[in-house]
């Protein structure tokens, strides 16, 4: 239901009877291919720093943190957490004199638990967990409701039913947060509906909650409708227990609370009920305004609508609530208020009740406002929406009520118009259908699933692998063999220049307003080549077969050429160090000297052809590289020292069952490595299809723990690239695989995207993270988009709500069953 995709990890055998020998220490747990896509709840803060506009979200086990970019307001999942259990509820906490946000969790685990987001290590850090209860969810185990005292003092946890527990916050001597033992609010046969926390400024923290007392069922059988009450709880910071303080009855179809602030408001709380809000204090009488109502339904109508989701934003000079129906409209609240003086006490006193017809939109779990004047919405069923104020509803003339009104208001429904969107997060939620086929003939397996509900509903076609934006394609003269970009400088935040490699030549294309092919490089365009890069000062570096051509950044070259017939048949180079193989297994190794001169340091012989080599980056703070791998005809890789001490030492080797096509050195974060400590791996690729990723110790060169992934049919060619500006490893096999770091987890995805043969880094202005491919005979420009999804989907409109799909055997067309009730066709 929720939109994720799941497998199990299970033991070899089903039979029960195995189930006595295994292990006492094995535990069996499911994974899910994709992350559940709809969500829960949601709250907005400030968790990461000071005036930071975040949102965390639940999506059942899985915690979240959302920012919007400041440049394109998109939304950047920042982290992500599997919690292993349910959320159930979510708030947001703040001590008194903190810049911060603390995240309160009530999950099934039975226990309170306050979080803190780290920005160091991208991580939630736990600074308490409570037990109370009970595991599960469990209608009398607190964790179904949240609230807090708006000072920072309190916090109170609930049930549905009778139990409810209140904390107290506060600092130790070093000033880190402490939390009290748990102080009881118990009533036995009660329902609660819903929970805040009441501004009293610094008086007893004061919360609120709707609660039902299912007893009078037992005293009075015939009763057709339960009374539900408003119910104040006191907890006296003196005493160090909580009282009742009041309670008094509502109406029965109540079914929320909206606390209003105190400082920059009235104080009190909002009650929404069916067609109708009220505001309640409780030194003041209560008052009802009635909700608007679509055109075309009258006051007899026998369905009322409720008000399922709310959103609040407090401003010194600005105070206003956005209140959605479970039909999708928002409503605008405001509470119209005077202060009056009694002798020398200020008493803030409601006037009126103000509710007027914002937008709608889709029907949304949870509502965010942000302060940068964006609103979130969670929706139930599809995708979830951000929007960005165009307006607060004040300059046009749409129906609103008070609490004088007392005929029915009608509104028409409309597209947004005080909204505009800015971003959509993809949601599966609700998968009715689901089938496994590859209609398209595309070898792998679509997923075809029937999601939404009524007009929001979609077909959607999910592909394994990561969405790919193509940003440009051009044909060649030729069929090219590989492609780089590079820098003009260093410090240049653009690429300049891309230089395209064929069998027999080679072009160099200038980028600018447009991409033009130029001469004046200095580069040999008469020969292919074999590896270009920008050194540490600015100098360029061609190897072609023929030797090694070193372009200063005054256009001065200078050549190097192997003795005798030699030819180089491989290189690899970084901002310092230059190493090439030459035929008969030579190799020579090149350091650039503080006069800027390319020098000819060491050479060593391999006793076999050399397939491939590549040499690490250069680690931070360092002036060299220190290893080399070397993939050789004989199934092997060796790797090989730089240290000036043991120049050129083999230092360990490890053998294949195919020979090596193409070896990388790389720094990633990867798992067990440290956050601030990126590990240096080894990634080759073999001969038929296989990439193997291994361990290399800095400390002494040898190799540790390896893993091995088939990729598809073919050689595999592998390319350092860079990602959201760390390093990433491109697979070129029968398909694309991206190799990367997301939220300090390794990765492994195919690209959604047709068959490369060559991939390097690109950036410029319209393309600040991507790639410049190629393919067959064509130049492309792509971009990877949604990094840490595992399936790029495509999404058609349905009219109704789908029930059920089949695949005509036949045809192999796809035949949907949608219906609605009441609804008009089009």
């Amino acid at each position: 239901y929720m939109g994720d995709l799941k497998f199990d990890l299970r033991t070899p055998s089903s039979h029960h009877h195995t189930m006595a020998t295994l292990a006492p220490s094995m535990v069996l747990y499911n994974l899910t291919l994709q992350k559940a896509s709809s969500i829960n709840c949601s709250i907005y803060g400030n968790f990461s720093r000071a005036k930071a506009q975040e949102m965390v979200v639940s999506r059942g086990k899985i915690l979240e943190l959302i920012r919007p970019d400041e440049d394109t307001g998109k939304l950047q999942i920042v982290s992500s957490t599997d919690v292993f259990g349910i959320i159930r509820s979510l708030l947001t906490f703040r001590l008194p004199g903190d810049n911060r946000d603390y995240i309160v969790v009530g999950s099934d685990s039975g226990r309170i638990v306050i979080l803190q987001y780290n920005p160091d290590k991208n991580r939630f850090d736990k600074i308490h967990e409570e037990t109370y209860g009970k595991s599960g969810c469990r209608r009398v185990v607190p964790g179904e409701f949240l609230a807090a005292d708006p000072q920072g003092r309190a916090i109170m946890i609930g049930a549905i039913e009778k139990q409810k527990f209140v904390y107290i916050l506060s600092r130790d001597e070093a000033r880190n947060l402490t939390i009290s033992s748990p102080l009881e609010a118990h009533k036995s046969h009660t329902l609660c509906f819903s929970m805040v926390g009441v501004d009293v400024g610094y008086d007893n923290p004061l919360f609120a909650c709707i609660e039902v007392d299912y007893q009078q069922e037992r005293e009075d059988p015939t009763s057709s409708q339960f009374e539900k009450f408003l119910t104040f709880y006191e907890l006296d910071l003196g005493l160090n227990h909580v009282t009742r303080k009041s309670t008094e009855p509502i109406d029965p179809t109540a079914n929320m609370l909206i606390s209003v602030p105190g400082v920059n408001g009235p104080g009190g709380v909002l009650i929404c009920a069916e067609n109708a809000i009220y505001y309640k204090n409780m030194d003041q009488e209560i008052i009802k305004t009635p909700l608007p109502r679509r055109y075309g339904i009258d006051a007899s109508f026998e369905k009322g609508v409720l008000i399922t989701s709310y959103a609040s934003h407090v401003q010194k000079d600005l105070l206003f609530f956005l209140c959605q129906s479970e039909q999708g409209d928002i409503f605008k609240v405001t509470v119209e208020w005077e202060i009056k003086t009694d002798g020398k006490e200020e008493i803030k006193e409601v006037k009126d009740l103000k509710v007027k017809y914002f937008d709608t939109v889709a029907t949304s779990s949870s509502i965010n406002i942000l302060k940068t004047g964006f609103l979130f919405c969670a929706s139930e069923f599809g995708n979830h929406y951000f929007w960005q104020f165009q307006g607060i509803g004040d300059d046009d003339d749409t129906p609103y009520t008070t609490s004088s009104t007392n005929d029915l208001v009608p509104f028409i429904p409309r597209k947004p118009h005080n909204l505009a969107l800015i971003d959509e997060m993809e949601s599966l939620c609700p998968i009715v259908d689901m089938k496994v086929a590859d209609l398209t003939k595309e070898l792998t397996p679509q997923i075809y699933t029937l999601c939404g509900r009524g007009a929001r509903s979609t077909l959607r076609v999910l592909r394994h692998g990561v969405a790919v934006t193509e940003m440009a394609v051009s044909e060649l003269p030729g069929t090219p063999t590989s492609v780089w970009a590079v820098k003009k400088n260093l410090q240049d935040d653009y690429m300049s220049y891309i230089i395209v490699s064929f069998e027999n030549a080679t072009i160099v294309l200038q980028i600018g307003e447009t991409v033009v092919e130029v001469s004046d490089t200095g580069m040999l365009d008469s020969t292919p080549t074999l590896a270009v890069g920008l050194l540490a000062d600015s100098s360029l570096v061609q190897v072609h077969p023929g030797g090694i051509r070193h372009i200063k950044s005054d256009k001065r070259v200078h050549e190097w050429k192997p003795a005798g017939k030699k030819t180089i048949t491989t290189a690899t180079l970084n901002e310092r160090q230059v190493v090439i193989g030459l035929t008969g297994g030579e190799l020579v190794y090149f350091e650039l000297e503080r006069t800027g001169q390319l020098m000819d340091i060491a050479r060593k012989e391999m006793n076999n052809d050399i397939t491939s080599l590549s040499i690490a980056p250069i680690p931070a703070g360092r002036s060299r590289s220190l290893f080399l791998a070397v993939g050789l005809y004989d199934k092997s890789v060796r790797l090989v020292s730089l240290n000036p001490s043991s120049l050129m030492d083999i230092l360990s080797s490890q053998a294949y069952q195919h020979e090596p096509k193409s070896v990388a050195l790389i720094y990633m974060q990867g798992a067990g490595a440290g956050v601030n400590a990126p590990q240096l791996y080894l990634y080759v690729g073999l001969k038929e299809g296989v990439m193997s990723r291994t361990t290399v110790s800095e400390g002494t060169g040898t190799l540790g723990d390896s893993r091995r992934r088939f990729l598809g049919y073919g050689d595999v060619r592998l390319n350092r690239v860079i990602v959201r500006d760390r390093p990433a490893i491109v697979g070129l096999a029968a398909r694309t695989w991206l190799a990367y770091d997301y939220q300090n987890r390794y990765q492994m995805t195919p690209l959604s995207y047709d068959k490369l043969d060559f991939c390097s880094s690109f950036t410029s202005e319209q393309c600040p993270d991507g790639f410049v491919c190629i393919s067959g005979n064509t130049l492309r420009i792509i971009t990877v988009e949604r990094l840490g999804e595992l399936f790029n989907e495509s999404s058609y409109r349905l009219r109704y709500t789908p029930r059920r799909m089949v695949v005509h055997p036949q045809t192999n067309n796809l035949i949907i069953l949608e219906t609605d009730h009441a609804t008009y066709p089009y």
